[in-house]
């Protein structure tokens, strides 16, 4: 199995999902990638004290260019619709900076929590990689839980189509448990799949309740792929060190809420060889729902199933 390693130049750069973007590698099912990324925002350097403009990844296409900054996209040989690409976490090393928002011009994100339109709060915050600690410019501190808050490939649709809301290949996801150790499944649209990636993300909580988690470069991101022919499912599935995990993305938080649990009971019927209602039983005691986000337009809920829940 070969290794790959893509730095965050201007050739592997985008801001957008479309099958129209030409891959800028193409590997086989089982090997490695290795990432570097800039931050959500493109940034090349820390948020200023002084609140001015920073410097900032250039030049930049307004159509292609226009959302998160993702690596990519990669092709994996073989791949098409009705297959699944397997992305298994190996390895995550933020940068040492990162910033987060709260309040500004989007009412969505202020109005509801008593700010006003021109309230905007920017939070630099300092990486400490060896502890594992965020440390803000007001002193707080938080554990660092590092996850790549973009992992996509895009839909059949021709065009280009945001990075924002996540959709059933995946894209901003923003689920906080995509640790290293986990394999998030993802079904394939488009030949070769092509996945790419970013939005590096030090620590956040269920629901991104400002929109922003700690927003951070990754210089190292070690991911390796793999395929599973003629094996397809609505949505996104993961397997992490302590759950099987399955998501659900509507406009409607209980829209995602039952399509986070239908592919729950999808996959418990699978696993335990059961019918549709005992696997609703089951679910109602050993499956917790989670709200993933709630600030992308496009709300997401995961169901959660512990590793030896159900025996």
């Amino acid at each position: 199995m070969a290794t790959y390693e893509i730095r965050a130049t201007r050739e592997n750069l985008h801001g957008t999902f479309s099958r129209e973007i030409p891959p800028i590698l193409e590997i086989e099912p089982g090997d490695t990638v290795i990432f570097e990324t800039l931050d959500a925002g493109w940034g090349l350097e820390p948020m200023r004290e002084d609140g001015g403009e920073r410097r900032c990844f250039e030049p930049r296409d307004e159509v292609r260019d226009a959302g998160h900054a993702l690596c990519g996209p990669i092709a994996v040989r073989g791949a098409k619709p009705g297959d699944t690409l397997a992305i298994r976490v190996d390895e995550l090393r933020t940068g040492t900076f990162g910033f987060n928002a709260a309040g500004g011009p989007n009412p969505t994100r202020a109005e509801p929590f008593g700010l006003s339109a021109d309230e905007r709060l920017i939070v630099r915050w300092t990486l400490d990689r060896e502890k594992m600690i965020a440390t803000n410019h007001f002193g707080h501190t938080v554990a660092m839980r590092p996850f790549l808050g973009v992992m996509g490939l895009p839909p059949a649709e021709p065009g280009h189509h945001s990075t924002a809301p996540p959709r059933a290949t995946g894209g901003n996801l923003d689920c906080k448990e995509l640790i290293p150790g986990t394999t998030l499944y993802l079904p394939v649209a488009v030949e070769g799949g092509l996945f790419s990636t970013g939005d590096g993300h030090a620590a956040q909580g269920d629901g991104e309740l400002s929109g922003t988690a700690i927003e951070c470069p990754m210089e190292r991101a070690v991911l390796t792929f793999d395929l599973i022919s003629g094996v397809s499912h609505p949505t996104p599935r993961a397997w992490t060190p302590e759950a099987w995990i399955t998501f659900g993305m509507d406009e409607d938080l209980d829209a995602a809420m039952y399509q986070a649990t239908n592919a729950m009971l999808d996959l418990l019927m699978e696993m335990h060889g059961v019918e549709r209602p005992v696997a609703l039983a089951l679910a109602s005691v050993a499956v917790d729902l989670r709200v993933t986000q709630v600030v992308n337009g496009v709300k997401g809920v995961h169901a959660m199933l512990p590793h030896g829940a159900i025996r």
